[in-house]
């Protein structure tokens, strides 16, 4: 929704606002945010709100920490889930003291690459996440534990799904903040769900995954639940994916629709998903950001290990849904609800729009189940794999010119800084498993 500064600062006090959250997000994706009473409301607005940058994770040193919070008007919304001293948020850009944009801003490094889509006459990126969470209880202190909050499976119902009430609620809250919900259900997993919204502009879906997490989390809480968004929390389940489906318009035209091809793709569309697939390795990094995320990326558990695409089969990395006309677009399936949105987005369009310079070639379809191929027949298949860690996949991140390019020097180096010491934690880390296997063997 669109709104004018004198339109923000009358809601707010027709509405009772008492306190405004100045939002944005760090370099791993969390969110963060300076709260700011009404009486500060119009200074905001006017570009003037300052905080102390070298407090968040990957964005500078001490010595050149002020930094300046931009709102995006049409972020604003106030949080229905609370009634005494209302509460609203705007979405903020984050800015230098010379007014020029902060190279390591995660919306900035989007837009930017946004940019270059435009430049290439894409107007819009639309973009569908489906991003996966599980439900836990909490014990009598407030804290995760490690039970489930039901049994159920995939669509199941109440009584089996337990979980649905808060679900339920969860959708009331998104509603209200203004999202127009497409379906809610129990995923595969016990404990596991899911809720679709509608696709949006790249900028605007990657608010709202912002969004969507802060408000499952905030209602799960209210329900005695803990709601999770890491990849995977379990062992022998199914882990949780933010499937990304994606297309690119030119004005009001669908540029990845072909009415005269066979499986109604155009060649855009192929040469993006050409682009997708040849930088599918050195985007793992961002689209699947931590060590635990390569615990979901294996066989057996309905995630794509494989670099590959089909319009009839879920095991590949690139699947075509059925819709055709406007609503032609791939489903990139790898990337998991830990990675950064902003950055993910980015490097996956970075990715595609390669694709399209340099006119690429798509490999064939694989129509098979790649889980039950054979490496041999992999290979002969040429279907190279993803990264199997998150070591290889920061290597691989290096390796990629474009991808590095897309992110920006400074975004890079903090974000390999950061991933390479999360790495190494857990590389000297001693887990539960080899005490298990180990400590009376030897």
């Amino acid at each position: 929704m669109s709104y004018t500064r004198e339109d923000i600062i009358q809601i707010a006090k027709d509405q009772n606002v008492r306190f405004i959250r100045l939002q944005f997000t760090d370099l791993l994706g969390s969110i963060k945010n300076v709260e700011i009473p009404f009486s500060q409301l119009e200074k905001a607005l006017d570009n003037k709100m300052m905080f102390d940058g070298s407090s968040i994770e990957g964005y500078v040193r001490i010595e050149e920490s002020d930094m300046y919070l931009y709102p995006d008007l049409s972020t604003w919304v106030i949080f229905p889930w609370v009634t005494d001293n209302k509460i609203a948020r705007l979405i903020c850009d984050i800015y230098m003291p010379d007014g020029t944009p902060f190279a390591g801003d995660p919306r900035g490094i989007l837009k930017r690459a946004l940019q270059e889509a435009e430049e290439m006459g894409y107007s819009t990126m639309n973009v569908g996440p489906e991003p996966e969470f599980f439900l836990f209880q909490t014990d009598e202190k407030g804290n995760p534990t490690m039970e489930l909050n039901d049994q159920g499976g995939y669509f199941d119902l109440a009584p089996t799904d337990l979980g649905e009430n808060c679900r339920r609620d969860i959708v009331l809250m998104l509603e209200e903040m203004g999202f127009e919900i497409e379906a809610s259900h129990h995923e595969v997993a016990p404990g596991q769900h899911e809720i679709d919204f509608k696709y949006a502009p790249a900028i605007k879906a990657a608010d709202q995954i912002q969004t969507f997490k802060l408000v499952v989390k905030t209602i799960a809480r209210q329900h005695g639940l803990h709601a999770t968004f890491m990849p995977k929390p379990l062992f022998g389940m199914n882990g949780s994916g933010m499937h990304c489906h994606q297309s690119l318009f030119t004005g009001k035209e669908n540029a990845f629709y072909d009415a005269n091809d066979k499986l109604g793709l155009s060649v855009v569309a192929r040469q993006y998903m050409a682009g997708v697939l040849k930088h599918a390795r050195g985007i793992a990094a961002i689209t699947n950001p931590t060590v635990n995320s390569y615990k979901r990326l294996v066989p057996g558990y309905e995630a794509p290990c494989y670099v590959a695409w089909s319009a009839s089969n879920r095991s590949p990395m690139i699947r075509i849904p059925a819709s055709r006309g406007l609503s032609t677009r791939i489903e990139v399936r790898n990337p998991d609800p830990a990675a950064n949105p902003y950055l993910a987005l980015a490097v996956m369009l970075k990715a595609g729009l390669d694709g399209i310079n340099n006119k690429m070639s798509i490999p064939a379809p694989v129509d098979r189940n790649i889980y039950v191929m054979s490496e041999e027949e992999r290979q002969d298949s040429g279907i190279p794999s993803l990264p199997i860690n998150l070591k290889e996949a920061l290597a691989e991140l290096l390796r990629d010119d474009v991808i590095c390019e897309a992110l920006g020097d400074h975004a890079l180096s903090h974000f390999y800084e950061l991933k390479e010491i999360e790495w190494d934690m857990y590389r000297t880390q001693v887990h539960q498993w080899e005490r298990d296997q180990y400590l009376t063997m030897y």
